[in-house]
């Protein structure tokens, strides 16, 4: 070996090593507890994504960014700005957030929790476009302020929802899907090019769902009739003065002049940042101490096997419920949902796992944003289900597709010869389609799969197979009408559900209790040495990734649990 790859050798050694010390220095300077003095307020920013639960992000690691937000961390911030005498009062940074109604609405209801102390919470907002879901949330706050020149358009909820059948027939591209039953419509996107009658008297029934809840909060909180909400949604556009006289902002203030207001008679007043308040141990303040409750977060399509960050893996999830229901120390377990469910077999496995664990201790869901189809599965069997009014759940239906792309490839010049033992032995090529009595034998089958859902959810409810067949079918329904139907039992968040396992384990309302949660936080030099799976997220529109993420379930063949990812929202 030449001398001088001995030197680059020993280079990039010394280059690995500095930037280790460097990234160390700089991990654990930003890890250390802040010193939060009296008289300081939390500001917490809300804009972009915010996740259940967040991932390690290498590349949040490498420019030493923030974490994404996520409702664990926010739930955990807010439970100790609550009872710390330092805390006096809350500010939200209002951007636009990339997430779903119930996230919000139970990030409003920790702010009127909050506010329930008697300390103060402020919304400051300096340019808002699309706002519903964020002004809703500013609501529940003491006052809205908004910049003198800033916009606020709050023009209801709606929008459109795009198919993309005519261009997949334009590529030669064609989804082949059996699903039970009228209303399961996961993947109406890329067999249609219009909403079926089913599909619309669903959406037109969530959306009023929604509406309705949105505009109820709003007038009660600005001390308006649902009328005159609904007249401002109607106008839609606001602007500085306009705003403010029309009763939706308390102040119009420059950034100096909001501090003012926050501070009052005070002499000075201290910010502490989210980030910076995250390092404050919630045992320091009186917290997580006591009995123990298991948190365990199911996020994402379910998939059979191991999963990740954004994947609910059976095996994964089914590990962590079971090391909850053997280890004696844990009282309870909070099974919290986001997600629209996937494989039917892999939900199965972690319903039996919720069975089981339900047998020794009491076993409660939360359900966030959704937790429809597969995601409805993995809860039913619980003792108590607590969702949002906003939540979307149900959807109790099964769904099997292929993807033929014969007229693709003999666009392409591609061509192949069959070579098959066994009739059907090319039943799932990509090569043809299928035939009238394949599509029977599938339907059959996913009928079989329905069935046992609706016998299952009929037990784990209390309920007969004829009452979950009336309101399944593949239907979504949002928490409030679920709660109508049975498929629920409260309406609350994570702090509710968490209050329901300590009553169903016999702990004291006045005694705290510590978390397990899963899954753990990754340790930086877990990261650095890669002893556990970091994530690299695409950044995509949110509307793309779901459309993506859709798709690239659409190839397996095996049946599938499965709820639309998204509703329209422009």
């Amino acid at each position: 070996m030449r001398k001088g790859t001995y030197v680059l050798i020993i280079l990039m050694v010394f280059f690995i090593l500095l930037s280790l010390t460097v990234a160390s220095f700089f991990y654990f300077q930003f890890s250390k507890a802040p010193a939060v003095k009296s008289q300081s307020f939390l500001e917490l920013r809300l804009l972009g994504e915010i996740q259940e639960k967040a991932g390690p992000d290498i590349m949040s690691l490498l420019y030493l960014k923030p974490e994404a937000l996520s409702m664990y961390d926010i739930w955990t911030n807010l439970r100790k700005a609550k009872v710390d005498s330092r805390i006096t009062a809350v500010v939200l940074r209002m951007g636009n957030l990339v997430c779903d109604w119930a996230k919000v609405n139970e990030i409003r209801d920790l702010v009127l929790d909050f506010r329930a102390s008697g300390k103060k919470a402020y919304a400051y907002i300096e340019e808002a476009i699309e706002f519903d879901k964020e002004y809703y949330l500013a609501t529940a706050c003491d006052k809205i302020v908004l910049h003198p020149q800033g916009f606020l358009i709050i023009n209801g909820i709606g929008g459109h929802i795009p198919f993309v059948k005519q261009a997949l027939d334009k590529l030669g591209v064609e989804a082949e899907v059996e699903h039970v039953e009228e209303y399961k419509t996961a993947y109406h996107m890329f067999t249609h090019d219009k909403l079926t009658p089913a599909h619309r008297e669903m959406l037109d029934s969530i959306y009023a769902s929604l509406y309705d809840q949105y505009v109820r909060k709003v007038a009660e909180a600005r001390g308006k009739s649902e009328e005159d909400v609904k007249e401002l949604l109607d106008h839609g556009f606001f602007q500085g003065e306009s705003a403010k006289e029309a009763g939706l902002v308390d102040a119009l203030l420059y950034e100096d002049q909001f501090m003012e207001l926050i501070m009052g008679d005070r002499k000075k007043i201290n910010r502490v940042s989210h980030q910076q308040y995250l390092r404050i141990s919630p045992r320091s303040l009186g917290l997580d101490r006591g009995r123990k409750i298991a948190l365990i977060y199911g996020m994402g399509p379910i998939i059979s096997g191991t999963g990740m960050y954004g994947m609910m893996g059976s095996e994964t999830i089914s590990r962590w419920i079971r090391r909850a229901r053997r280890d004696k120390s844990i009282a309870a377990i909070v099974f919290r949902i986001d997600s629209p469910g996937g494989s039917a077999v892999a939900s199965d496995s972690i319903w039996r796992e919720v069975v089981l664990a339900k047998q020794e201790k009491p076993v409660i869901i939360s359900m966030s944003d959704m937790a429809g189809s597969g995601g409805y599965q993995v809860a039913m069997a619980a003792h108590r289900i607590v969702a949002h009014p906003q939540t979307l759940t149900g959807s109790i239906g099964v769904i099997f597709a292929k993807i033929n792309l014969r007229r693709l490839y003999a666009k392409l010049g591609i061509t192949a010869e069959k070579v098959q033992y066994g009739e059907r032995a090319d039943m799932f090529s990509s090569f043809r389609k299928a035939t009238p009595e394949e599509r029977d034998l599938l339907k059959q089958e996913i009928l079989k799969t329905y069935d046992h859902f609706i016998t299952k959810a009929a037990e784990g409810r209390k309920m007969t197979k004829e009452e979950i067949d009336r309101i399944g079918k593949g239907r979504v329904w949002t928490g409030a009408q679920a709660l109508e139907l049975g498929l629920v039992d409260e309406m609350g968040g994570l702090s509710r559900a968490v209050a329901i396992a300590k009553e169903l384990a016999g702990i004291p309302d006045r005694d705290q209790v510590r978390f397990d949660v899963w899954p753990k936080k990754i340790s930086f030099w877990d990261m650095v040495w890669g002893r556990r799976a970091v994530r690299l997220d695409m950044k995509l529109p949110p509307r793309m990734k779901k459309i993506l993420s859709t798709l690239s379930l659409l190839d397996r063949n095996v049946p599938w649990a499965l709820m639309p990812f998204w509703l329209p929202t422009d």
